[in-house]
């Protein structure tokens, strides 16, 4: 295909000189002004067109060629260049992969959204962060209203801004000192394998040896059914010189209960159960009916590394427990985060900790959510 640039001191004169030499089987490509009056006495414009080449049509090889036709009424010399057809095509593939991945393509065609492409790189960031598409919708069509003109164009500040909407949608227990003679009672619930037991481990080391103030913890277990689930508690409750408390009876928690009656803090595990083993999640209810007089604060803990609809599934099921608050395990072993954010923020319950690891005490980030906002932007656990 042959590439024509015909001038004229008007679009429509160069129009026509392209009209007159090509007929109308030429394609316009392009029209632009290349001199002014003020430097060559005239404007001056040239339209390009594309005619398909003889050799084409007789299925020859051809090559392209670019031919410059000059139509002006006197000699005065014009300034003009070669049109470089290839730069403006790989200009116009730049703008449209922009304009790709601006485009909103939710799973849900209910929502219609262009994301302007300051935000193309925080939209990417919720997509790989595995973020609820109608929370990621919400959150933008608010920011591209409310985010200032002048911030738009500096990211640093569109981070911020993101993050600043992140921090107030996801709820969070900030951890509380007891008061002398305080006790507080927490039975930690959830499905097997997903770290109760290490967890309890780790929060009974911080209270008992990490805190400035010492206190005082002891450990109850009802989880007879696992085998080595005793054992390894005994483990660590040795290593850290902590009262074990072994309960296989819901009526025998309230003297196990009474013998620990000196301690600040008590930590009940619990056996763990397939979320729709609904049979012996009703048997933790069991053991709660049996020393309902007492306060007791019930965490359900949920491992990272799953989507955010198994979270809520579990969560649905578990929840006949009167669930309190929400701790999070097995967040080396992700690289999204966008599920815990959804799901807590959608459930209203509080984070307490996060465990991010195997390590006891060490591997405990108390709930903060600057941290799991730090996740989020690097796609990956940060560790303090």
């Amino acid at each position: 295909m042959n590439m024509l640039s015909f001038l004229g001191e008007t679009p429509t004169a160069a129009l026509r000189a392209a009209q007159d030499e090509c007929g109308e089987e030429a394609i316009v490509i392009s029209t632009k002004k290349i001199a002014n009056a003020h430097d060559a006495g005239k404007n001056m414009y040239e339209v390009v067109v594309a005619l398909e080449d003889e050799d084409k049509k007789n299925n020859m090889p051809y090559k392209k060629s670019v031919v410059t036709k000059q139509y002006k009424q006197d000699s005065t010399p014009i300034n003009t260049h070669v049109y470089d057809f290839k730069e403006e095509i790989t200009k116009m593939q730049e703008k449209l992969e922009l304009v790709q991945k601006s485009l909103w393509n939710p799973k849900s065609q209910l929502y219609d959204l262009t994301i302007p492409h300051e935000f193309v790189d925080i939209y990417n960031l919720f997509e790989k962060n595995e973020f609820d598409q109608e929370m990621t919708y919400t959150i933008m069509k608010k920011t591209i209203k409310q985010l200032p003109i002048s911030l738009k164009s500096n990211p640093k500040k569109v981070n911020d801004f993101f993050k600043l909407i992140l921090r107030r949608i996801i709820p969070v227990k900030y951890e509380m000192p007891l008061r002398k003679h305080q006790r507080k009672i927490i039975m930690m619930v959830g499905p097997t394998g997903v770290g109760k037991t290490t967890t309890i481990s780790k929060l009974a080391a911080r209270y008992a040896y990490k805190l400035g103030q010492s206190y005082k913890v002891g450990i109850v277990t009802l989880d007879s059914f696992r085998v080595g689930a005793i054992e390894q508690l005994q483990a660590y409750t040795n290593i850290m010189r902590l009262p074990l408390e072994i309960v296989k009876k819901p009526e025998d928690l309230s003297e196990a209960l009474l013998r620990l009656k000196d301690c600040n803090y008590i930590f009940i595990d619990t056996a763990g159960s397939s979320q729709y083993d609904v049979d012996k999640i009703e048997m933790i209810n069991d053991y709660q009916k049996k020393v309902e007089e007492l306060p007791i604060e019930k965490i359900l803990v949920m491992p990272a590394n799953v989507k955010q609809s198994d979270l809520l599934e579990i969560y649905a099921n578990y929840s006949r427990l009167n669930i309190d608050y929400l701790t999070f395990t097995k967040l080396d072993e992700t690289k999204s985060f966008g599920n815990l954010i959804s799901f807590s923020h959608k459930t209203k319950k509080s984070i307490t900790y996060f465990s991010i690891g195997q390590n006891v005490p060490d591997d405990l980030v108390v709930s903060d959510s600057s941290f799991l906002i730090d996740c989020f932007m690097n796609n990956e656990c940060v560790r303090r």
